[in-house]
């Protein structure tokens, strides 16, 4: 009887592992991960599971966690990855953020949404119109509107547009053209 329970505690505390993540192969329909769960055991093909939606390539290093069927260490699976390294911090109660370990990041904070680049271009795809439905976007630099053909930003049109004449035709005698002032409306 007391080896019974032997057997049957000892799968209750093989249950559960963590370990650190030393591979990921993101090729299939479901992602494997290599962990080690300590320096003599390292565990291949270990089936990751990630909400509907989202999905993610964790950096090796990365801590995860692990579930095995009856504490079977030959049928488990990664439950939760985590990266303290790379994770944002101080984020308010009810507060969500998506984020990678290059600093880019979407932040649905409490006083609105931050979608910030890390430092590189964003891009949106594939949609027939963009609509800012607002009653005033500002935009802290210049606008290149039709990328691929146009050289001119905004305010190089602008420009243009500030310093432009028109030739004024016959208005004295004698057949002579003059130009008028440039616009004198403020901005």
């Amino acid at each position: 009887m007391l080896d019974q329970l032997n057997r049957l505690a000892r799968r209750i505390l093989l249950l559960m592992a963590r370990g650190t993540i030393a591979l990921v192969d993101d090729t299939k329909g479901v992602q494997t991960l290599q962990v080690r769960l300590n320096p003599l055991e390292l565990i291949p093909d270990v089936p990751r599971y990630a909400e509907y939606g989202f999905t993610s390539n964790p950096p090796a290093g990365s801590q995860s966690l692990i579930a095995f069927k009856n504490g079977d260490r030959n049928d488990g699976f990664v439950i939760a990855t985590s990266n303290a390294k790379y994770r944002m911090t101080a984020l308010a109660s009810g507060e969500i953020a998506i984020h990678d370990n290059k600093g880019q990041s979407v932040y649905l904070s409490a006083s609105g949404i931050v979608v910030n680049g890390g430092g590189n271009p964003i891009t949106l795809t594939n949609a027939p119109e963009v609509i800012a439905d607002t009653p005033l976007l500002k935009c802290k630099g210049d606008i290149l509107d039709n990328y691929e053909t146009n050289t001119r930003t905004v305010a190089g049109m602008r420009e243009v547009a500030n310093s432009h004449v028109h030739p004024i035709n016959d208005v004295q005698t004698g057949g002579s053209t003059i130009n008028t002032q440039p616009p004198t409306q403020q901005e």
